[in-house]
């Protein structure tokens, strides 16, 4: 079965994310999340991405960021699985045992307006959403806890936002996404669809080859226009 498009353009927003193998947890202990934070800072020295949000759980993790340069955000994205996958292994002794990941990572582009925020509410809220606090700045493996300390602590992996944060910003991530928000995301994270206005939406997917994310999964409903004496009967 073909793999299905990707977009992977310098200067975009994407969010990004991958889960562990049938769900298993990725990180065990705090020690775990503090090494893939590791992960990140030796990538983000590597390669030409920016990161600007980022949310670790137990077992998968989301990314928002911007890769400059074409197709760097891939090479990012497998760099990081493939060194987390590596020491995970070493670490738990799990070599030959099976996947780290369920697969290689989703991703999709964002617009670099209101959307850009409602994304980023989406994955700075995940561990409140999720019950594991009970205020989402109080979760220690994240960018919202990392971007309220001053300095950012090492190490340092968070770039400035491409368009300022909105005021009352920690209160803003506490408050629930709407039910339409929240969809939309979701779907988006789905299906690796763009996330934004319609016209920008339609116009990106056909600019980056995405017009398969668009449409409704499954196989298309045929009609069959029946003899006039056959419905008659």
């Amino acid at each position: 079965m073909p793999r299905p498009p990707r977009a992977d353009e310098a200067n975009g927003l994407y969010h990004a994310l991958n889960r562990g193998n049938l769900r298993n947890d990725i990180f065990h202990k705090d020690a775990d999340f503090a090494a893939f934070e590791r992960v990140l800072h030796e990538a983000l020295q590597i390669f030409k991405v920016e990161l600007f949000c980022y949310q670790l759980m137990h077992n998968h993790y989301h990314l928002v960021l911007r890769p400059l340069i074409d197709g760097e955000m891939s090479r990012f994205m497998g760099w990081v699985g493939g060194t987390h996958t590596m020491r995970y292994h070493a670490h738990y002794h799990t070599s030959g045992l099976g996947h780290v990941y369920q697969q290689r990572y989703k991703s999709f582009p964002i617009q670099d307006d209101d959307h850009f925020f409602i994304v980023c509410r989406y994955v700075e809220r995940n561990a409140l959403r999720a019950g594991l606090v009970t205020h989402a700045e109080n979760w220690r493996w994240g960018s919202l806890w990392r971007w309220l300390q001053s300095p950012e602590p090492n190490p340092q992996l968070l770039s400035a936002w491409p368009i300022p944060r909105r005021p009352r910003w920690v209160q803003r991530v506490n408050e629930p996404l709407d039910q339409h928000e929240l969809a939309a995301v979701q779907l988006s994270a789905q299906r690796g669809r763009p996330f934004g206005e319609e016209g920008w939406v339609e116009t990106t997917a056909r600019r980056l080859n995405l017009e398969s994310t668009m449409r409704p999964r499954g196989r298309q409903k045929v009609r069959v226009d029946l003899p006039e004496r056959i419905k008659e009967a």
